[in-house]
């Protein structure tokens, strides 16, 4: 991979007007951008760069722009900033550096400062006001089922995305709009209850975080991940005050926003005495393991924090760490070729791959199928697809055709904006191939049901 010298890439940047650079709360460490050693390897596993082809928009050229802003060298401005916002954050190339780059830190440092310290235009501002007031927030959130239901039920969706109306007014409002999942009868019923008993002999006491998107629109997962786990021998329980995770506003550098929804769902676990917390999504996991960092400057919570995220485990995770007590019945009369798509804040963020496949495997008649650049990013990553809807657009369509090239009968996915990105764009191939969530799949296989393919 050839090699960019520091003076070129400065050269690059000297048109930069001198405006305001980082503040001096929690900056990029100068001793994590030292040890990047620039040899290149995080390009091709970088999913903005293979798309946009800008050293700028590689972890290599980012951390160059880190270290010229914290030397005061160029600004924090439109023409840095854009390059922060290019990346998904999906840490692939932490597991690619052979250095041991440390740029999940550096690229969350860079966010919080962005957010704290460059003026965004008035439309970016409505936009992420609009995300980040609506999505952590469940209740509000629960408010627009039934305008967003008539909006479906109306055909609506078909007429909008026929003609690119929404589109010309907004792409990123239409792309909000198009990975819209089906609101059902089912998103508007909340009915698991505050404690479920194990099935059988009680071995573990867990609790369940339900998640925002994930309580509202995949609610399915939920009460099929509370299912396997009773059928386990998990007493569950689920506390009613439980909140948001703070993933999307802490991967987008809402620092406030972050740190109070972190409290919140510290609390809402306080008294509870469970052994485990449990989480069926990447993304949300990797977030609820860091909360000892985001809380690390908070002296009533520090200590919390990191007790609270030494608890926390992933479905699969967890499963497969002690074992599964319920007898799994065949999905299908005949194998199933099943294709399990690396969600990045599990296999990337958290470093689960093996747990979920040897999960899988002990259902009668799976046969797992392996994608093609399976660590490469959907372009989901949070709320990447909507603030930067041309790069994940791209990024999807590699995604769906690689899964597609495995011949696969059907997709599993464990975590929802992925499902969401997935399923959009085997629409738009017109491929009708479910992505389905493992714990559903466990679920079916426990409850004897099976699946038409």
């Amino acid at each position: 991979m050839p090699e960019v010298s520091e003076s070129s890439v400065k050269n690059n940047v000297a048109s930069l007007k001198n405006l305001k650079g980082f503040d001096g709360n929690n900056p990029p460490d100068p001793k994590l951008i030292d040890s990047c050693v620039h040899c290149g390897f995080c390009l091709s596993t970088c999913p903005s760069y293979r798309v946009l082809g800008k050293e700028m928009d590689s972890p290599r050229g980012r951390i160059y722009l880190m270290d010229a802003i914290n030397e005061g060298e160029i600004a924090l401005n439109t023409a840095t900033v854009q390059h922060f916002d290019s990346c998904l954050g999906c840490l692939a190339c932490v597991s690619t550096c052979p250095s041991g780059v440390q740029y999940d830190k550096l690229i969350s440092a860079t966010r919080h400062q962005v957010e704290r310290n460059y003026p965004r235009t008035l439309p970016d501002k409505l936009v992420r006001q609009l995300i980040f007031t609506l999505f952590p927030n469940p209740d509000l959130l629960r408010l627009f089922l039934f305008p967003l239901f008539v909006y479906q039920k109306l055909g609506f969706p078909k007429l909008f995305r026929a003609t690119g109306l929404l589109k010309k007014v907004s792409p990123r409002l239409a792309a909000m709009e198009s990975i819209l999942p089906e609101i059902t009868l089912k998103s508007f019923q909340d009915n698991l209850p505050d404690v479920i008993r194990a099935q059988g002999e009680k071995r573990y006491r867990v609790g369940v975080i339900l998640g925002c998107v994930q309580r509202l629109f995949f609610s399915p997962v939920n009460e099929a991940t509370v299912r396997v786990l009773t059928a386990n021998g998990c007493e569950v329980v689920i506390p009613k005050s439980q909140g948001c995770c703070a993933a999307l506003p802490e991967h987008q550098g809402q620092t406030e926003q972050a740190k109070a929804l972190a409290r919140q769902m510290i609390d809402s676990f306080a008294d509870t005495n469970v052994d485990f917390v449990i989480i069926n999504a990447a993304g949300c996991g990797h977030t609820l393991k860091e909360y000892g960092h985001i809380l690390a400057d908070d002296p009533e919570y520090a200590e919390k924090a990191k007790a609270f995220a030494a608890k926390v485990k992933d479905a699969q995770e967890f499963l497969a760490t002690v074992g599964l007590t319920a007898k799994l019945s065949p999905l299908t009369d005949k194998p199933l070729n099943l294709v399990y798509q690396d969600a990045c804040h599990l296999l990337h963020g958290q470093k689960i791959s093996v747990q979920p496949r040897q999960v899988l495997r002990q259902i009668p008649g799976v046969k797992l199928r392996e994608p093609l650049d399976a660590a490469l990013c959907c372009g989901s990553a949070g709320v990447y697809n909507m603030l930067q809807p041309e790069v994940a657009e791209e990024l999807g369509q590699q995604k769906v055709q690689n899964l597609l090239n495995t011949g696969a009968d059907l997709i599993t996915s464990a975590n929802p904006g992925c499902t969401l990105q997935i399923t959009k764009h085997l629409q738009l191939q017109g491929k009708a191939i479910s992505v389905l969530h493992p714990m559903e799949l466990l679920d079916y296989s426990i409850r004897g049901v099976k699946l038409e393919i």
